[in-house]
Parts: structure tokens; C-alpha cells; sequence
């Protein structure tokens, strides 16, 4: 099961919903895979105060979860380029025993 938790108040430019998109649909992909997971939770905020989005993933799985410079695991490396390409910062915390947090936070200027 996974809960959803949003607070968008107006559409943001396409590069951050296009860039959001992606860090959700790949963080649950990896849940489904790997994390043997039995709840996941997505939030995402945007900050008006400091017009910034940010999307978290969490899971109460097993954890382990890193970014490898290894060619062959593009997921989570991908995704640190993608928001990072968006000038924004991606961070992935998860512990050998869980639980995983993939967060991003992304600029909004139009």
C-alpha cells in the first residue's frame, strides 16, 4: 500500500512536474523490486515561501538502497542526475536495516 501526502497549490513549470515524476515513479519501481516493503509513503510540498518542490519517498523495507557508480544499476544514479540536471539536490538515506527516504527538492523559477 502506498499513502499519498500533496500539497500543490498551482501547476509548477514542466521541467519540475517532468523531473517529480520521474523520482516517483522510480523510487516506487524500486520498492516493488527490491525493498520488501510493506507500506511506502509519497509526499510532495511545495514551499512557496522559498518556491521550491519537494518530493520524499519513503518505505519500511530492508533497506540498503545506494547510488553505484556501477553501469549496470542506473536507477537511483539516474535519477541524481536528473535533479541535479534540474539544479536541484537529491539524497537517498537507507540504512542496511531500513527504512529508505529518496528525496529530492527542486527549484521552481518559471
Amino acid at each position: 500500500p502506498t499513502t499519498l501526502n500533496i500539497h500543490l497549490p498551482r501547476r509548477l513549470p514542466d521541467e519540475v512536474e517532468a523531473c517529480a515524476y520521474f523520482v516517483v515513479a522510480e523510487a516506487l519501481t524500486n520498492i516493488a523490486k527490491h525493498a520488501h516493503a510493506t507500506q511506502a509513503i509519497v509526499s510532495v510540498r511545495f514551499d512557496e515561501s522559498s518556491n521550491q518542490l519537494s518530493v520524499s519517498v519513503f518505505d519500511d523495507g530492508r533497506g540498503g538502497a545506494q547510488i553505484t557508480p556501477d553501469d549496470d544499476a542506473t536507477g537511483l544514479r539516474g535519477l541524481a542526475e536528473r535533479v541535479r540536471a534540474a539544479r536541484g539536490v537529491f539524497t537517498v538515506s537507507s540504512p542496511a536495516a531500513g527504512p529508505t527516504i529518496v528525496t529530492a527538492v527542486l527549484p521552481c523559477a518559471s
